[in-house]
């Protein structure tokens, strides 16, 4: 049954006009009355059945029926905090990050950032990640949207360091001698994953990481793209038991 991201409050045996994005993508798949969907709003475990009553030229009017919960997320909450790879691997990364499971995603630019994202392009760059992410949801079955942030410098984000990561298990993905093998830890406690880009991050960045409590840690012997060794941390932090 197709899904669809609805993020507006979602009431049992009531009728709803879709916000924009949902009503055009029934559209597309050109679905019509009596067709039956399925309604989140990325904010918790609920989904909700629902059925098309009426398709407009532009809108589209459900009747949302009753919720169930359908928990699809990961035990340990994994918010990926990530130098920027170039080109289009950034819409890789997001897409496949959120059906692992991730809890939100920070985009930084760092010293060996090729991509560098400013003012109204860096705006529209979020708002794309972010519809990437809510596809991806739609698509793997995930319950919850992960925000994407906005782009930030590394010495920003660990000078601003949200209250969110101050109380999480705090990761470095490093190739620095003494890095711990990064292994699998039972989900007591919400974790940061700071990664870097193409690269990795300079040694004077991750200082300032490891001052703000970071703790290095190593994938094994081999050398990842970037936006494979995020994904691989993530799918061992997150997935596996």
């Amino acid at each position: 049954m197709p899904r669809f991201y609805c993020p507006t409050p979602l009431l049992s045996n009531t009728l709803l006009e879709l916000p924009a994005g949902a009503a055009r993508h029934v559209q597309v798949l050109r679905l019509q009355p009596g067709d039956a969907i399925t309604l989140f709003n990325g904010e918790s475990t609920e989904e909700f059945d629902a059925t098309v009553t009426r398709m407009g030229r532009s809108d589209v009017q459900v009747h949302v029926g009753a919720p169930r919960t359908t928990d699809r997320e990961p035990a340990r909450r994994v918010h990926l905090v990530v130098g920027m790879p170039a080109n289009d691997r950034m819409d890789w990364l997001v897409e496949k990050a959120t059906e692992l499971g991730v809890a939100s995603i920070q985009p930084l630019m760092t010293e060996r950032s090729v991509l560098r994202l400013a003012g109204e392009r860096a705006e529209k760059k979020v708002a794309h990640w972010q519809s990437v992410a809510i596809s991806a949801c739609e698509q793997c079955g995930g319950n919850r949207v992960p925000t994407v942030h906005p782009v930030l410098t590394l010495s920003h984000w660990l000078k601003t360091l949200p209250e969110a990561a101050k109380d999480s298990q705090r990761l470095l993905l490093s190739l620095r001698e003494g890095s711990e093998a990064l292994h699998i830890r039972p989900p007591t406690q919400a974790t940061v994953f700071l990664s870097g880009p193409e690269g990795g991050l300079a040694s004077a960045e991750e200082e300032l990481a490891l001052a703000q409590g970071f703790a290095p840690v190593s994938l094994g012997p081999r050398v990842l793209r970037a936006e494979t060794a995020a994904l691989a941390a993530l799918a061992t932090l997150a997935l596996l038991p």
